[in-house]
């Protein structure tokens, strides 16, 4: 699926604003750590980064931006290692990311999700009913709630 914006750059400007936003707390330095790790090395060592902030990501599921680089990065793995464990992980990533999201703060960011999203279903096969775009277009025509 060809997607309308570069992942990697949607995960460096999702990163900074977890970080502006100081959403991880005491975890922020961690997570610069790995960051900086996952984005500068290949293979072995940057998939042990990226391991070590889907941790973190669940010791925070309430930082929103945090949660959305982790979607990105999520889809960074899986074109380096296209592997059903990354699509997995990157949908349930998503579908949790579009049940929370609020539409005031997060309307690219929910549309980018929500391709990524649609993607990560497609390499899985899962042709399912898609609810939640269906409702999302239907409120984003008539202006949100």
């Amino acid at each position: 699926m060809d997607l309308p914006f570069d992942p990697a750059i949607a995960a460096h400007g999702a990163f900074r604003l977890a970080h502006t936003r100081n959403e991880l707390s005491l975890d922020g330095e961690l997570a610069c750590e790995l960051e900086a790790i996952f984005s500068a090395s290949a293979g072995e060592e940057a998939a042990q980064a990226y391991r070590r902030l889907l941790t973190l990501g669940e010791r925070h599921p309430e930082a929103q931006a945090f949660q959305e680089f982790l979607i990105y990065s999520t889809w960074q793995q899986a074109a380096e290692e296209p592997i059903a464990e990354h699509f997995r992980c990157g949908l349930e990533l998503c579908s949790r990311f579009l049940v929370r999201a609020e539409a005031a703060d997060t309307a690219r960011s929910f549309v980018q999700v929500r391709a990524l999203w649609g993607s990560f279903r497609s390499a899985l096969g899962d042709k399912e009913h898609d609810e939640i775009g269906e409702e999302y277009d239907r409120d984003a025509f008539k202006g949100g709630d």
